[in-house]
């Protein structure tokens, strides 16, 4: 199949959703257990939303794989080309996107409307491919088959990302910026090893200019340096304007992982700014990548700002339904990002 990229566009925002919408859930990566999977399933229908979950997601392959490598891939090609599918939702991450990414047919997915695609961590791989194949803003957000979409802060943030972008226009930093600074450019990235396993493969280029989001699980503070040394060595973290942390959960002990950041980050002469509360941590907020954003680090614990120049998606034609939304409007929007 097709692997030609998308000529270069501004990253197109996808509509927002509104209540009948249909959505598909699929499974890119690992087995998803099927309590969880049906629990997430009841939570967005309680949103009004129709759920369909694709052929094979209840498939597995390797005892690490959900489902063969073309099941899986056929699944998410179908669910994104289907213009009656609203959004395409994964259901956990683990390991498989990356054997998916050569069996798509990217011609067909650029051929089609955008539309959110939701999840994070080993699904950092399509948000990487969608953003350089396909120009197209996509939510590195909870879920559907995991415990962060029974978490009520993470499930009401995606929920209003993905009714009523207009109220979602500011992204929290609850500690200290290890380097203050100002920068805006398009967030991007995700999961650290995600993005270091993905260099050296044709099509691969440096976020140039980018906001720069990193977040991790599970690495000890040695295997982290070597993934930051990675991606420094190919110029991934010297091509960003600014340097956003997410949480590092579970990545060893704090101050020697606090040390290794600091070794690692400070001295690339750009902003770097700490606690967004995204990621494998308890609260998993939805960060829009493709969106331009301003960040503003500042030294002292929750005085950085990171604003987003527009809403993560786009409104939709007609009479929009946001009753499924109830939290007020964030303060004041930001003016758009200079180019």
């Amino acid at each position: 199949m097709s692997t030609a990229r998308a000529k270069a566009a501004p990253p197109r925002r996808p509509p927002a959703l509104r209540a009948g919408d249909r959505v598909a859930v699929v499974a890119p990566a690992g087995p998803v257990a099927p309590g969880p999977l049906d629990r997430g399933v009841a939570l967005l229908e309680s949103w009004g939303l129709r759920v369909s979950v694709m052929p094979h997601v209840a498939d597995s392959h390797l005892g690490h794989l959900a489902g063969e490598d073309a099941g899986r891939a056929a699944d998410l090609q179908a669910a994104w080309t289907d213009p009656g599918v609203a959004a395409v939702l994964c259901a956990r991450g683990g390991y498989g996107c990356q054997r998916t990414a050569d069996l798509l047919d990217w011609r067909a997915l650029a051929a089609a409307a955008p539309k959110p695609l939701v999840g994070f961590s080993d699904v950092t791989e399509l948000h990487r491919l969608f953003a350089a194949r396909l120009g197209v803003v996509t939510l590195h957000g909870p879920m559907v088959a995991t415990e962060a979409f029974a978490e009520p802060q993470s499930l009401e943030h995606l929920r209003r990302v993905l009714f009523a972008p207009e109220t979602v226009r500011e992204l929290p930093l609850r500690a200290p910026a290890p380097v203050p600074g100002r920068a805006a450019g398009v967030l991007a990235g995700g999961n650290a090893s995600l993005l270091a396993s993905s260099l050296g493969v044709p099509g691969f280029e440096p976020p140039d200019g980018c906001l720069l989001f990193l977040e991790e699980t599970g690495e000890e503070p040695y295997r982290l340096d070597r993934i930051l040394t990675q991606l420094r060595r190919a110029g991934v973290l010297g091509a960003a304007a600014g340097i956003v942390l997410g949480d590092f959960t579970d990545c060893g002990e704090p101050a020697a992982l606090a040390e290794v950041l600091h070794d690692r980050l400070s001295g690339l002469g750009v902003p770097v700014a700490a606690g967004l509360p995204a990621g494998h941590g308890d609260v998993q907020l939805t960060v829009p990548l493709g969106v331009r954003a301003e960040l503003t680090a500042r030294a002292g614990p929750g005085a950085s700002t990171l604003l987003l120049a527009r809403p993560p998606l786009a409104p939709r034609t007609g009479v929009e339904d946001h009753s499924a939304v109830t939290h007020r409007t964030d303060r004041k929007a930001a003016e758009p990002c200079a180019s």
